[in-house]
């Protein structure tokens, strides 16, 4: 199947809920920007995306794998994770060197030596980043940690790439690099993304389509177009004119 779709999802805490979705179905090999206010539910709807986060109910279908996401046991998840790279806001650099932190995710997955060696550099040539591949990680920049962080992703090679505000504290440097590998993987591996952004600018730059959240719900989704000059709800209407939303 060439489509991700999520079903009857819902994550609550303590009794309140805080994402609802009915359904969202996902093309494979296209990009989705992902917008709304602060609290909206963005960054919890890409956790339990990535099995780091069990819904109260729902079920999600990852390009022919049916997941029931609430009884998914760490065993059964691990093979369907690693369908997916997950970059975060802040890059997690460990006490080794570059080339160490961008192979860790193939080592768990017991690769070769020769497939890591070749992996690692071919992600680290896309981030522009090579020469640094016997530096120590913690002595980078910011804007050079994330490229790491996206390096260790894109090397695992996934069907799904999920990436909650991965250039919210760049510069417009580093941001061009980010944006430019993430339009080149996406054109040449077919490789489908969803980018969590507060950058409305970014999202019409990058996405094929964006969904708006608000108060944990799905309010819309539609290609990108359409979605910033003929939105069909108040509230996305307010959102992209830079109106107070309630």
């Amino acid at each position: 199947m060439n489509r991700l779709k999520l079903k009857d999802l819902e994550v609550s805490y303590e009794g309140r809920t805080v994402l609802q979705v009915e359904q969202a179905i996902f093309e494979r090999g296209r990009i989705y920007g992902i917008v709304g206010p602060s609290g909206a539910g963005k960054s919890t709807l890409l956790r339990v995306m990535n099995l780091l986060e069990k819904p109260t109910r729902g079920s999600m279908q990852l390009f022919g794998t049916d997941v029931e996401l609430p009884s998914l046991t760490y065993r059964k998840g691990v093979p369907i994770q690693r369908k997916m790279a997950f970059v975060a806001q802040r890059p997690s650099m460990f006490q080794a060197t570059v080339f160490d932190n961008v192979a860790l995710g193939l080592r768990y997955r017991n690769l070769d030596k020769s497939t890591v060696q070749k992996r690692v550099e071919h992600a680290l040539g896309l981030v522009e980043l090579s020469p640094l591949a016997r530096q120590r990680a913690q002595t980078l920049s910011g804007g050079e940690a994330q490229r790491i962080a996206l390096a260790r992703a894109l090397a695992c090679e996934p069907e799904l790439l999920l990436l909650d505000e991965p250039t919210a504290s760049l510069d417009p440097y580093n941001i061009s690099i980010f944006e430019r590998v993430i339009q080149q993987v996406n054109h040449q591996q077919h490789m489908t993304i969803l980018m969590i952004t507060h950058n409305l600018p970014q999202a019409k730059r990058l996405a094929d389509a964006c969904l708006f959240l608000h108060k944990g719900r799905l309010v819309e989704l539609a290609d990108t177009h359409t979605f910033f000059h003929h939105p069909a709800s108040a509230e996305l209407q307010d959102f992209v004119s830079g109106r107070m939303i309630c």
